[in-house]
């Protein structure tokens, strides 16, 4: 179990250094909207270790 948790964590901070990495890399375009591409992808990602986590606890974790 403790190696399990260990990759998780190990996954999602490397999807956490990607996504903020591209978040700082999103400079102002200047003129127009601006874009809030970077940060969308990080609350996908969120949004997904949640569902993640949420599956496993229904059904993969053995009480």
């Amino acid at each position: 179990m403790k190696r399990m948790l260990v990759q998780v964590s190990a996954i999602t901070g490397t999807l956490f250094l990607i996504g903020t990495s591209h978040v700082s890399a999103n400079a102002p375009a200047g003129e127009g909207p601006p874009d809030y591409s970077g940060i969308t992808g990080m609350y996908y990602v969120l949004i997904g270790l949640v569902l993640a986590y949420g599956v496993y606890d229904t059904f993969l974790k053995k009480s």
